[in-house]
Parts: structure tokens; sequence; C-alpha cells
């Protein structure tokens, strides 16, 4: 099992908390502050300031905060064979990026755009960085001017079939690998005959576990594919993917709020339990499959909120 310790401050230590908060495990180790559960990955956060991911997925999940910490032997974040190369950022790219997998209401959003390294100035201008950076109205407003400017793809996986599908056992990990796949595959028909000079994808997963998701499909095919975590600050190709992924997935989240009747909020802290618990009370329990992604912890909590305040 691979492992990586990283060093974090507590202000960074509560933002990885939050991030990881649908996750969180109740029976803590000792000397913990929290801990969390993927299905390829498991969290520990220390008082010490050390955060601990072991798993399948540690170095993904790791180099989302930073880098390992340098007292420690344990082995950290590596070079793979599809990392990008230095000049990446200045190249003809295909870049695809994923919104909404961390949140319990709303889809998951995947997108592929094909940035030309000739628009790159022009897509710096209009304001294309990291998605994570941009507030939901800058989002928009960029998303607006995005969809004119750049061939994509966007795919939703929508939430009564992302229910269905992880009811069959199918890992959220794969229904990302399958959506960047056919997101690619479609910006590629888009472009042709012209061709990217390499697919950047925002990693998630190791590359081989991500190949293996694929198997028996019909995979993209490019003389170039890299993979890389935080690759929206590596080309603007993946900035603007994930800006128009966020882009449908705020769209998406106006049309859920509408049919609630009431606005449903992001992520999956606190605030999306009660909201789960009132449309329980208001919709009933079966309306959770369409608004939902049912198997995170918020369900129970919601369901206690339902039973403690509305019955």
């Amino acid at each position: 099992m691979s492992h990586v310790v990283i060093l974090l401050s507590p202000d960074q230590i509560s933002n990885v908390k939050r991030y990881y908060s649908a996750h969180l495990l109740e029976k803590l180790p000792p000397g913990s502050l929290f801990a969390a559960r993927l299905q390829s990955c498991t969290i520990t956060a220390y008082k010490s300031g050390k955060v601990l991911f072991q798993g399948d997925e540690a170095d993904a999940e790791a180099s989302r905060w930073g880098t390992a910490a340098p007292s420690e032997s344990l082995p950290s974040i590596k070079q793979h064979r599809y990392s990008p190369p230095p000049e990446i950022g200045r190249m003809s790219v295909i870049g695809s990026d994923e919104v909404g997998t961390g949140d319990f209401f709303g889809p998951i959003t995947v997108v592929a755009v094909y940035a030309d390294k000739e628009h790159l100035s022009l897509l710096r201008e209009i304001g294309v960085k990291d998605s994570k950076h941009l507030k939901d109205p800058q989002i928009l407003e960029i998303g607006e001017q995005l969809k004119e400017l750049v061939p994509y793809s966007l795919l939703v996986c929508a939430n009564p079939k992302y229910n269905s599908l992880q009811a069959q056992g199918m890992s959220q990990g794969k229904m990302k690998a399958l959506l960047h796949n056919q997101a690619i595959k479609h910006v590629i028909k888009k472009i042709d005959p012209v061709q990217a000079e390499g697919i950047l994808i925002d990693q998630f997963a190791q590359p081989d576990v991500f190949f293996n998701y694929l198997k028996g499909q019909e995979v993209f095919s490019s003389k170039s594919v890299y993979l890389s975590t935080k690759a929206e600050g590596i080309h603007l190709g993946v900035a603007a993917a994930s800006i128009l992924a966020r882009y449908a997935f705020v769209k998406h989240f106006d049309i859920l709020s509408e049919r609630a009747g009431f606005k449903i909020p992001k992520g999956a802290g606190p605030a999306v339990d009660q909201a789960a618990a009132r449309l329980i009370h208001e919709k009933g329990f079966e309306a959770l499959n369409s608004f939902t992604k049912v198997h995170f912890a918020n369900t129970e909590k919601a369901k206690v909120i339902y039973q403690n305040t509305y019955q």
C-alpha cells in the first residue's frame, strides 16, 4: 500500500477536512484531528500538522494539498511516464477536468476543451484560470464567453444515473474515467482534421488505475497523453475545461433549486444535511435519488435531522 505524509497548517487542515466532509469517519486514531475514507485512499490528519494518505491513490490525493514532509522517510510523490513536459503550457492541447465529485447535491460534470496555442493569450485576457480561484458569478461570465471561443464537449452524469451505476458497484473513479474518455473523443472528432499536440487530463487516479477503468472501451487516441494533478495550473485548456464544467454545475444547481422550491447548497457540510432533511420533508425520501449522491454519509445525517425536526 502506498502512503504519503505532508505537513500542513491548521487552516490548511481545516480546508482538507471540509473537502472530505462527506467521507469522515466517526472512530478516530489516537492523536488525530479527523480521518476520512475514500474508495482507494484513507486520509488521517494529526494534531502535529502531519496528514497521512494511505492507499492506491495516496499520491494523487496528497498532491492536491502539498508535497511530502522532508523529515519523513515515506516516499514522496513521483513522476510517471504520463507526466507532462515542461513546455506543456505553450502547446496546443485538449484538456479535461470534472466538477461535482465531492458535492452531495448535483451531478458530476466533465468537460474537455481544445485550446490552440495561438489562442492562449486570448484565454488569459478573458480571465481563464483555475476555477477554484473564481467565484460563481465570474464562472458564469467567463463560461458564457468560452462557449463561443473553444471547441468543447460537456457531459453530465445526473444523480439518477450516478446512483444507478453506484448501486451496481461502479466506483466514482470509473465513472469519471468513462466520462473523460467520452468527452475527449468528442473533441477529437470536433477538431478533425486538426490534431492536438497532446491530451492533458486532470489526474484523479494513478495512470495505470485510470486506464484500467477504461478496459473494454474504445479509448481516445493520441501520440501524447498526459495526466497530472493540479493540471488547471499547468495548461489553460484544463483551466478552461474546469470553468465550463463548473459553469454547467452551477446552472444545474439553479435547476435543482427551482425543482426543490428552495436554494440547494453546494458542498457536503452541515448546511447540505439540513437542506436534504427539508427535501425529505417536502418531497419524500425518494426525492434524494434525483437530487443527491445517496451513498454519501450526508444521507444518514439528513434522515436523523428529518426525524428530529419534522416528526
